[in-house]
């Protein structure tokens, strides 16, 4: 580059003028190129500029004009070329709004920037940054063009720093494509006090080894783009006392010693790594061994600490110095002096331009009055061209690339976004099992979201809505010590929230926000309609009327449970995740990381069982939760009956006196023959059976047990039942039986499908979903356990309680008799072939095996056939039983009592009726003939199984009631092929 080859410098850096131009770094207000910044570039040889949020607006043009001003327009911005934005044109004169994008306008921007310092004679482009951190921190905001990405903790909490490098380098290609050629990150900040830090999710998290894996990785994303990088906030943002007002200073009190243990672990590690440039903080330090006002302003923080004991060689940037305490503290004049004296090597003045000057004629007069020598200013010098021969070259810096560029990136780079924001999502507690809302909040439900009032990210729609006419005064972002989350008035941040929760269920959403006034009486009364509610928090520990509302809110919900109102409570942290991190008396807590658009979306599709949230909290927290799930490998035994059968009957009658009252359970009545099916089925295809338990070897007690069979026919492996003593759970023992069984499943080599859930024996069809609550907990375990749970089957099992009242429906005989179909029962394998034919076309291998066992018992089961008026073939078949038939042990809900005194349980099952126009009404036949069967068995009670979702409702109008549902699951055998399942 030209200006610095080896130690030889161009002569023009010779003029102390040019010289110190380059050691200034600045910004201005508006989003236009004013007089001032041209003049700090041209006649002060400015050479680093760093633009935020107010120079990034979209431009709206307010358009009357004919086609030809119009184009002609258009052609002068460059837009026609990249046909992005048109306007329709209809008639000869019109009124038209053109927006212009963000990043096409900062594109636009920057290339005018780097055209003056050209014109203007500067041997190399200027430096051009931008704050461009993710989640709520970034200054170019452009839903069009410009992807939103999680904040620093955000992508921390996805567990990947593979991701963290993706998204740091889709960041940097974005900003280089506008003509930006230096990222103001990685925060390298540990948050030592993280609960009370207004750093917040900017930062990683609480780990400096943590902190320093995923900045490097982020350092890396953005030097592979070609972006020069800056470390900040050193020596540390991360444990700041605050003294009140802005004009106190923040102040650090950890020793070196403490700091180089935890705070400066990540400064030092990116070091290594390659850092470009540091910027450091403007915070006070006061231990036994240092009194340093402003950490910028010191030799002992920037030469002695950063330099020589860190090893730092890099460019080093002073906090702006106008912020409050500084230049109220020391002046601006004064401050330049002592940033660039203790070796800072770019001076950062953010906004205004009496100000820059002041600060500009500070440093020339240091120089006069020989504070400051030639060889200082030449040094700093030589690093900010070393610096700037990494990212730019004049070619590049006159060429951005613009939204020509980024409309190629965008659609990958919007995938990564979705992914990055699904995969960063918390649910740190879920006590009630209250997640996905799909699973536990019923359709007519009433669902409450409670909001605090809190000012828009940067980043955001809002934000862009409501300042598009910003005040010529208004504070910038960099005048702040960091950017907080300022609560103020205003509900349109979670308004489209709401909108989407409302979409998402397709039911009614009550929303509104809470303020510092507390729980109001418009509070009390939609709490008491609603059946869950979900509470919004954004830095309760900051803002501590959240923290207040949210407990008060917790107690109602607590006492409205107990007294017999459903109230499931969800609380959502959309920022800091510590708000109530160690709060156990909140059940469900999910933690979002930021409150953008893209967040909240992801937020919805969480909450409502799209995906299944596997996002953990950063730093310590992360592994205190990982100690806490740590799993106990327990040693899985295959079954041995005669060792086994007595201790599976314990454990089943350990289970049944644990279910709730007077509910139905699978179980009920199964022995340890229900599970044994070889030589029940040897005249049908074959099945092969693996079953496993987990036990107690010295007492023979079983603590879990898993049954699976294979059908090498059909290449289809089932896991049926899976349960464990309820004294035992939360011990890894379903765990690792599940894994055993797996692993035993698809090491057979032809294997193709997974199911779980079988109608063979008919005890678990599937997740048993009668409890949503419980059904959704279930749910979530197999979900973590690899399966996927998008696309479940519903199946029912169906009961009419009281046969000798149960009379059929008027009008269901005629319409059964008017489509003409014949029904027949048949027993016996003598006319069994077409019956199997038709099972084996319409039906899985398991319910085949269970026709093959109704044919084989001659004497207690048959089956109703349903045949075509046309040609005979058959179009429904069904099996029925009497009571106590031996298709009861392999069907518990069959069986009767042993005396007998009642009459006992007949069956009607499987029904197996292929779709057609007519499928509902042989449905309704088979039923027919199956109840009429069961009542002249004297059956008092009928049960219809394997009933698919869309057929409940078609039976439920005979008469016939819900016993239990279940959710089956199947997936192809590879899914877990690539999973560790030792």
């Amino acid at each position: 580059m030209e200006g610095v080859e080896g130690d030889e410098l161009d002569p023009l850096w010779q003029d102390l003028d040019w010289a110190m131009g380059q050691l200034f770094f600045m910004g201005w207000e508006g989003t236009e190129v004013t007089p001032q910044i041209r003049t700090l570039i041209e006649d002060h040889h400015l050479g680093a500029i760093l633009l935020t949020t107010k120079n990034l607006k979209s431009i709206t043009i307010f358009l009357a004009y004919s086609l030809d001003v119009v184009t002609s327009f258009l052609a002068s911005v460059d837009l026609l070329s990249t046909q992005v934005y048109r306007v329709a044109v209809t008639n000869a004169f019109h009124d038209e709004t053109l927006l212009i994008p963000p990043a096409q306008e900062t594109a636009k921007l920057v290339q005018e920037l780097q055209t003056i310092a050209h014109q203007a004679g500067h041997p190399v482009p200027l430096l051009i940054a931008l704050d461009q951190e993710n989640g709520g921190v970034n200054s170019l905001f452009d839903e069009d063009y410009i992807c939103q990405f999680p904040s620093a903790m955000g992508v921390a909490a996805t567990g990947s720093p593979e991701l963290a490098y993706e998204v740091a380098n889709a960041t940097a290609k974005e900003v280089s494509a506008v003509g930006v050629n230096m990222i103001m990150g990685p925060v390298l900040d540990v948050l030592t006090n993280a609960r009370y830090q207004p750093l917040g999710v900017r930062a990683t998290g609480d780990d400096p080894q943590e902190v320093s894996q995923y900045g490097i990785a982020a350092m890396n994303g953005y030097k592979d783009a070609g972006i020069t990088t800056c470390g900040k906030h050193f020596p540390s943002y991360g444990n700041l006392d605050f003294l009140g007002s802005s004009l106190d200073m923040p102040i650090i009190t950890e020793t070196i010693e403490q700091l180089s243990l935890s705070a400066l672990v990540p400064f030092r590690n990116a070091i290594r790594e390659g850092l470009d440039a540091m910027m450091v903080g403007g915070c006070a330090m006061a231990n036994a061994s240092m009194n340093v006002m402003h950490a910028c302003l010191s030799d002992q923080v920037v030469d002695d600490l950063l330099r020589n004991d860190l090893g730092f060689n890099g460019v080093t940037i002073s906090e702006c110095l106008e912020m409050d305490a500084l230049s109220h503290d020391i002046g601006v004049r004064g401050g330049t002096v002592m940033a660039v004296e203790a070796g800072c090597d770019l001076v950062l003045l953010c906004r205004s331009f009496a100000v820059q000057q002041e600060a500009m004629a500070g440093l020339k007069l240091g120089i006069e009055n020989d504070m400051i020598s030639r060889e200082r200013i030449m040094v700093s010098l030589k690093r900010v061209l070393t610096l700037k021969s990494k990212c730019t070259n004049w070619h590049k810096a006159l060429n951005p690339p613009g939204i020509n560029q980024l409309a190629t990136l965008h659609p990958s780079h919007l995938a990564l976004s979705t992914k990055a924001y699904d995969n960063s999502i918390t649910v740190m507690r879920d006590k009630g099992h209250l997640l996905p809302l799909s699973n536990t909040l019923y359709p007519d439900e009433e669902l409450l979201l409670l909001t605090p009032l809190v000012k828009p990210l940067p980043a955001s729609a809002s934000t862009r809505q409501m300042t598009e006419n910003p005040k010529k005064d208004a504070p910038n972002e960099h005048d702040k010590w960091i950017h907080r989350s300022s609560i103020m008035s205003g509900e349109g941040v979670f308004r489209e929230l709401g909108r989407s929760l409302a979409r998402q269920r397709h039911g009614k959403l009550l929303h509104t926000s809470y303020t510092a006034n507390g729980v109001r009486p418009v509070h009390e009364n939609l709490i008491n309609r609603a059946a869950a509610i979900i509470i919004i928090t954004a830095d309760a520990n900051r803002n501590l009327y959240q923290n207040g509302f949210t407990k008060h809110v917790a107690m109602m919900c607590s006492m409205l449970t107990a007294s017999g109102k459903k109230k499931s409570l969800i609380v959502v942290s959309v920022s800091s995740p510590y708000d109530f991190a160690m709060d156990k008396s909140i059940g469900t807590y999910v933690c979002t990381f930021d409150f953008t658009e893209t967040a909240m979306s992801a937020l919805v599709r969480a909450l409502f069982g799209e995906y299944v949230p596997q996002g953990t909290l950063p730093g310590t927290l992360r592994k205190s939760r990982k100690v806490q799930k740590s799993r106990q490998h327990w040693l899985v035994e295959g079954w041995n009956h005669d060792r086994d059968h007595r201790g599976l009957l314990a454990l089943i009658k350990a289970i049944e006196k644990t279910s709730p009252p007077g509910t139905q359970y699978g179980l009920s009545g199964a022995t340890a023959a229900a599970f044994e099916l070889s030589a029940a089925t040897e005249s049908g295809d074959p099945i092969e059976e693996m079953h496993y338990v987990v036990r107690n070897s010295s007492t023979q007690a079983l603590f879990g047990f898993c049954s699976t069979y294979y059908y090498p026919n059909s290449h289809l492996g089932v896991i049926s039942s899976l349960f464990v003593d309820p004294s035992k759970r939360n011990l890894s023992i379903g765990h690792s039986l599940h894994q055993r069984a797996v692993r035993g499943l698809i090491s057979r080599p032809s294997i193709k499908t997974l199911q779980l859930g079988t109608s063979l024996p008919t005890i678990f069809p599937g997740i048993p979903m009668s409890d949503l609550t419980e059904g959704a907990r279930l749910k979530r375990w197999f979900a973590a356990n690899g399966w996927d749970i998008s696309s479940p089957r519903l199946l029912y099992t169906l009961t009419i309680r009281n046969l000798a009242h149960w009379q059929a429906p008027d009008g269901l005989l005629p319409s059964i008799q008017r489509v003409s179909f014949s029904f027949d029962l048949i027993h016996g394998r003598e006319n069994a072939a077409t019956v199997l034919e038709h099972v084996s076309a319409h039906a899985g291998p398991e319910v085949l095996a269970l026709y093959h066992l109704a044919l084989s018992d001659e004497k207690s089961c048959g089956v109703v056939r349903a045949k075509s008026p046309v040609d005979g073939s058959l179009v429904g078949t069904v099996i029925i039983t009497r009571p106590h038939s031996t298709l009861s042990t392999y069907i518990p809900v069959l069986q009767s009592p042993a005396n007998g005194s009642d009459g006992g349980i007949g069956g009607i099952l499987a029904p197996v009726v292929p779709n057609s126009p007519q499928a509902a009404i042989v449905l309704q036949g088979l039923a027919l003939l199956g109840i009429r069967q069961n009542k002249a068995h004297r059956s008092h009670t009928c049960v219809l199984n394997w009933v698919q979702g869309e057929e409940r409702d078609v039976l439920l109008g005979m008469g016939f009631d819900v016993l239990d549902a279940f959710e089956e699951l199947s997936c192809k055998a590879e899914r877990f092929s690539d999973m560790n399942l030792g």
